[in-house]
């Protein structure tokens, strides 16, 4: 199979139009969406493409119309290729596209899922397997089916709901403390807060907040934003779970977990997945006593070319 690789104008993608590249772009991506069981975008790349489009970015596509694209930006690369277009070298032909785009700067690329394929590809290419993220997963048997939640009588630290307009400052900062070393993160802005909190999911009553009120100005040590996935059936998600530096080993962060774990259960969500770096052995200790199982193909894994 022989497709050529071009590409467009980026003034030429129109997120929400019903013709043209972005149509075509929205297409493949439900295609393997549904075909793998798992976005071939993470939520970052998607909130990117449907605000920002194209701008400050490179998109190499394949296919009239198209069948595959590679996506250069802030030094990584997405590779999408429509399920009936794989093991016929669409994928290798973007990609050594975009390594020639990218010439020596280094690249990073995430298969989301433990593809044997992308695994094939990015050995042939150069690429290294760096980091490895785990999905876990938890079958929900309403909120009887959790541990208690913990007896704080006596405590100044009271958990709450998000209060939007009101905690978007204090909450970036304890989520910058508590994910300093993350890559992505740590790096949360207010434009990035604010792109979420316009997302249809967005749910206040589902974002819960630890103040200390023993503060004078109500100081808060952690957060548990919980997320619904629309779907028959829908699920939860532990979105994010993040603790002061000060507050850690306080058991704060189990009772976050647990509550918003609480609330996802009230919601009779038959199950709950989360996110969690595989080399974080002590979390995944925590969420494997809670209940939460990893199977291999629900990993996340990112490779790098030097």
């Amino acid at each position: 199979m022989t497709t050529s690789v071009r590409r467009p104008d980026p003034a030429d993608f129109d997120w929400p139009s019903d013709s043209g590249l972005a149509a075509q772009v929205r297409e493949v991506l439900s295609a393997c969406t549904q075909a793998d069981g798992a976005a071939p975008l993470d939520e970052s790349a998607l909130l990117t493409l449907r605000h920002d489009g194209l701008t400050g970015s490179v998109c190499l596509v394949a296919g009239d119309p198209v069948v595959g694209f590679a996506w250069l930006r802030d030094g990584s690369v997405d590779l999408v290729v429509h399920p009936e277009q794989r093991r016929h070298g669409l994928g290798r032909a973007l990609l050594d596209k975009a390594l020639d785009v990218a010439r020596s700067a280094a690249l990073t690329a995430w298969s989301h899922g433990n593809h044997p394929g992308a695994a094939a590809l990015a050995a042939a290419t150069g690429f290294d397997r760096v980091r490895d993220l785990w999905v876990m997963r938890l079958v929900v048997d309403g909120p009887e089916g959790l541990p208690e939640l913990p007896d704080r009588s006596g405590s100044s630290v009271v958990v709450r709901t998000f209060r939007p307009d009101l905690d978007e400052e204090a909450f970036l900062g304890v989520n910058a403390a508590a994910f300093a070393g993350h890559p992505e993160q740590g790096r949360m802005t207010r434009a990035d807060l604010e792109l979420r909190k316009s997302e249809a999911w967005f749910d206040p009553a589902g974002f819960f907040v630890a103040e200390d009120r023993a503060s004078e100005e109500g100081e808060l040590l952690g957060f548990h934003w919980t997320k619904v996935h629309p779907g028959d059936p829908a699920r939860g998600e532990v979105y994010v779970v993040g603790v002061s530096p000060r507050a850690q080993g306080s058991g704060l962060g189990r009772l976050l977990t647990l509550t918003g774990l609480h609330h996802l259960a009230g919601l009779g969500l038959p199950e709950v997945i989360l996110h969690v770096e595989a080399d974080n052995a002590p979390a995944r200790a925590v969420y494997g006593r809670l209940g939460f199982t990893h199977a291999d193909a629900d990993t996340h894994v990112m490779y790098r070319h030097p």
